[in-house]
């Protein structure tokens, strides 16, 4: 057995918190808040190791004699923390329009096929910042049809266009407690995420142009053009 204290050098104060180590196994302590250590060491000779962050570590030769305690203290010394310069760096994400006069979030076909949903909410979920959507549960029509916010503010306030032109709202009022509770909005998962060719995502109100169901924004939804072409989609 090995025990000691582990005391400042400047003022002689205990050190709280410092581990002690048996150098070349996996036996540590920390001290406690009188700085006292009690370390388990089997017979022989072994160099005990004391650090704590800010000071410089110190260590000593012991030999532990079979039903022996031997005591070693150390005095550690204050030593300067130098860090690394930390640089942060900040970027727009590559698809964001942003020569258009408010942020437009383009999500290619490539994107959306790349990503893994099958449900145009959970895709708009995933990839557009300020859109959020969850299955409810225990809902009535909600567990179906998702209530989708734009953000932060409810179904009926977020415009929904196909190719340029207003989609209809479904005909199911929210209830039950979930989101957007009394409001009604569209079904974005009814458009087939294999038919869009784009997703266009206008993060600001737009109710001077469209009206009071664009203040959350704007989706404009684009389609496919193909029309002798078959396209195949399997997950697993």
């Amino acid at each position: 057995m090995v025990s000691g204290t582990v005391l400042a050098v400047e003022a002689g104060a205990p050190l709280a918190g410092a581990s002690v180590v048996l150098v070349g196994t996996a036996r540590t302590v920390l001290t406690n808040a009188q700085g006292q250590y009690r370390l388990s060491a089997p017979p022989g000779t072994h160099t005990v190791r004391a650090r704590l962050i800010g000071y410089e570590a110190a260590e000593q030769r012991v030999t532990v004699a079979a039903g022996q305690t031997v005591t070693a203290d150390f005095k550690l010394a204050a030593t300067p923390l130098s860090l690394n310069e930390v640089v942060v760096v900040g970027a727009r994400t590559s698809r964001t329009a942003v020569e258009t006069p408010v942020p437009v979030d383009v999500i290619s076909a490539q994107e959306i096929a790349d990503n893994g949903q099958t449900e145009v909410n959970q895709i708009l979920a995933t990839l557009a910042p300020s859109f959020n959507a969850s299955h409810q549960t225990i809902g009535d029509g909600s567990d179906h049809i998702n209530p989708a916010s734009l953000r932060g503010l409810g179904p009926d306030q977020v415009l929904v266009l196909v190719n340029g032109k207003r989609r209809h709202s479904s005909a199911l009022v929210h209830v039950n407690g979930t989101f957007g509770r009394g409001t009604v909005g569209v079904d974005l998962n009814a458009i087939p995420a294999a038919a869009i060719e784009r997703i266009e995502v206008l993060r600001d109100g737009a109710a001077a142009q469209y009206g009071s169901d664009a203040i959350a924004g704007v989706i404009n939804v684009v389609l496919k053009q193909q029309a002798e072409h078959l396209d195949l989609t399997t997950t697993a």
